[in-house]
């Protein structure tokens, strides 16, 4: 199966690779597939790609990366929801939004993305916890760790990610003429 995509052009994938949102995520309620994008020219991000509008990708990251101490508590509705009897049998993400200023990236840390990898099912999990931001600043964050750790990758490694993510291929889309 094919996905257009407007940011990484035409990519192949299998049924397999396609998260399930049964309720879409905030803003977005009526596109329910994604795909996560690995792309091997970004160090940092992956992209959550929806399957049913090219236009629409978020950078994600797992919170790891920028919060060590990122302690969150999902809701029992939503672990039900994705079929997970803990938490950590599933895999988060935040969703982070880069302005002309990458130095002013945040990170939605209120309402991360939860994955339940072998059903291939996810969700935006709204927290009830109001200490936590929907807006993090996380430039410095992840700049810091690059100052602290320089041989240390951001991303896990490929078959890590790859246990989500579909591999972009470095080869250029295809262009008509």
């Amino acid at each position: 199966m094919r996905v257009m995509t407007s940011r990484f052009g035409e990519v192949e994938l299998s049924q397999d690779d396609i998260l399930e949102f049964s309720e879409g995520l905030l803003g977005f309620g009526q596109l329910r597939r994604f795909i996560v994008l690995d792309d091997p020219n970004d160090e940092i991000f992956a992209w959550l790609q929806s399957c049913e509008n090219p236009d629409i990708a978020f950078p994600i990251l797992e919170p790891e990366l920028f919060a060590p101490t990122y302690s969150i508590e999902i809701s029992k509705g939503d672990l039900e929801a994705l079929h997970l009897d803990k938490q950590k049998d599933g895999r988060m993400f935040n969703i982070i939004t880069i302005p002309q200023d990458p130095t002013l990236m945040t990170a939605n840390m209120k309402a991360p993305i939860l994955i339940n990898i072998k059903k291939r099912l996810a969700r935006q999990c709204v927290l009830q916890d109001n200490n936590l931001q929907i807006r993090e600043p996380i430039f410095s964050k992840l700049q810091q760790r690059v100052v602290q750790n320089p041989e240390t990758r951001f991303k896990p490694d490929p078959q890590h990610i790859g246990a989500v993510a579909v591999k972009r291929s470095d080869r250029a889309p295809e262009v008509e003429a």
